[in-house]
């Protein structure tokens, strides 16, 4: 009988409610999310309110729903980036080799060297901040790390009695990528997937925080935290509710990876 892998249930659980959470933002929330009212400036958690209202008086519940969707959104899209690019950009180089290879992961590693939140930061320092600009200065910041991964996965595979096979037989080498040799990477990626989301998410609510992600006028969980930390002790509602929305959902995923990197031992 196997064991029950408990992180990868656990994690599943976490990360559906999560979801389901931000669903539920994208299709209602109880108050307009930049609706102000000077009434319920700082006004504690209520049945009017569950989460309490921020300094301006609007509703964190509100807030937290909204912001967890922009950020699930951009992390999400910020991964599309970084996985497709570093998975075509990695298989080749795995499957092929050679100088491109060595230049290109030269390259790969120059990049790496630095903290991606820094140059995330000195990319929107030059184009401008704005959600499509951050999500375009993190995907391709995210491109080496994939990249890196599936080249790995493609050397340890080119050179197995299949690939050696399907040569013979005369197969395409695209199809020989992506057919015979990707489908094995699965469980590996699956795993880098979730760090990667999760870093997408840390990164996006980082830069939210010091003010150069999305837009004042969008809700965003890092732009909460920085908000609300000029009131952490008089009103730490401000904080909590956003800050267990980060956690949580960097929680659920992580253990999810875990949970598959368990499985795949």
């Amino acid at each position: 009988m196997k064991k029950r892998n408990w992180y990868l249930t656990f994690g599943s659980v976490l990360t559906a409610c999560m979801l389901v959470f931000t669903l539920v933002g994208y299709l209602w929330t109880p108050y307009d999310p930049g609706a102000l009212s000077l009434r319920d400036k700082l006004a504690k958690p209520s049945a009017e309110h569950l989460f309490g209202c921020d300094q301006l008086g609007r509703d964190i519940l509100s807030r937290t729903l909204d912001g967890a969707g922009n950020t699930l959104i951009i992390a999400l899209a910020v991964l599309a980036v970084g996985f497709v690019f570093g998975l075509l950009l990695g298989a080749l180089c795995g499957y092929y080799g050679g100088a491109v290879d060595a230049a290109v992961m030269r390259v790969c590693d120059a990049i790496t060297a630095f903290p991606s939140i820094l140059l995330a930061m000195v990319v929107i320092a030059i184009i401008g901040p704005g959600t499509y600009n951050i999500i375009a200065a993190l995907g391709i910041l995210f491109i080496p790390s994939f990249a890196r991964l599936v080249r790995g996965e493609f050397i340890k595979y080119r050179g197995r009695d299949f690939v050696h096979a399907a040569r013979l037989e005369g197969v395409h080498p695209l199809r020989i990528i992506f057919v015979h040799i990707l489908p094995n990477t699965w469980p590996v990626l699956l795993s880098g997937l979730t760090i990667g989301f999760n870093n997408a998410v840390l990164s996006e609510a980082s830069m939210s925080f010091l003010g150069i992600g999305v837009g004042p006028a969008d809700a965003s969980l890092g732009r909460m935290l920085s908000e609300g930390q000029g009131c952490l002790f008089s009103a730490p509602w401000c904080t909590l509710f956003p800050a267990l929305a980060v956690i949580l959902l960097v929680l659920g995923v992580g253990m999810v990876g875990e949970g598959i990197r368990e499985r795949i031992r």
